[in-house]
């Protein structure tokens, strides 16, 4: 390596943590006051990052939120280690991945954003499309080990409905526990599991749903 392409990689380098450290900072400033309640001097002066780095880095408030999200998604979906579980046929990893998915609000940085960038999409376009995207790839993961798990063509509405449900349910248990402060977060997290397994037993077991055929002694199963 030559002297040239040292000091790219270093200035690289140097880049790479600076956006981690800002990212770090406005993380923590969004959760404690707020989308509106905090601005960009205030995020340089917590970084010592400055204004005009900011901007060179990121092009606005919603862009740095949009890196939040990338980054705790990566973390969250493992999305290359479930791909690798639903390849490779181990349902046992899929099964695992499913329950770390139906607990994804344990995380603690994680809950305390999500409901400031659900808040703010009510008003802000583009904080409605970066929730949008979330639930896109949340679901697309949910679908896909769900699929791995139960894959007949014929169990594809079943599939859905019950990621719809999973997906659903983790939302109100994500507003309950904001809400209600008697609100018993490890149960909700325990029956919406067993409803889950429970349910993907039934679709395993079960197989898809007979086609049925009418003749003259009533419905019978098609061949």
């Amino acid at each position: 390596m030559n002297l040239l392409q040292c000091r790219e990689e270093c200035r690289a380098s140097r880049a790479v943590a600076r956006r981690e450290k800002l990212v770090a900072v406005a993380r923590r400033l969004f959760s404690e006051n707020g989308f509106h309640g905090t601005g960009v001097a205030q995020i340089a002066a917590e970084s010592g990052i400055k204004v005009g780095q900011i901007y060179r880095d990121f092009a606005d408030k919603e862009a740095i939120v949009a890196a939040i999200v990338e980054h705790d998604l990566r973390l969250f979906l493992l999305e290359a280690e479930i791909a690798q579980a639903v390849e490779s046929g181990d349902t046992a990893a899929v099964r695992d991945w499913l329950r770390m998915f139906m607990r994804c609000g344990e995380a603690s940085e994680a809950r305390a954003l999500m409901p400031e960038i659900l808040a703010e999409a009510a008003r802000n376009d583009q904080i409605k499309g970066i929730a949008h995207t979330i639930n896109r790839r949340v679901k697309r993961a949910l679908v896909q080990a769900l699929t791995a798990l139960a894959p007949h063509p014929g169990q594809a509405e079943t599939r859905a409905d019950l990621a719809e449900l999973i997906l659903t349910i983790g939302a109100g248990i994500m507003h309950r526990r904001i809400a209600d402060p008697d609100f018993d977060e490890e149960a909700a997290y325990r029956r919406l599991g067993g409803l889950v397994e429970g349910a993907i037993d039934r679709m395993i077991g079960s197989g898809p749903a007979p086609i049925l055929r009418n003749d003259h002694c009533g419905f019978v199963a098609a061949n």
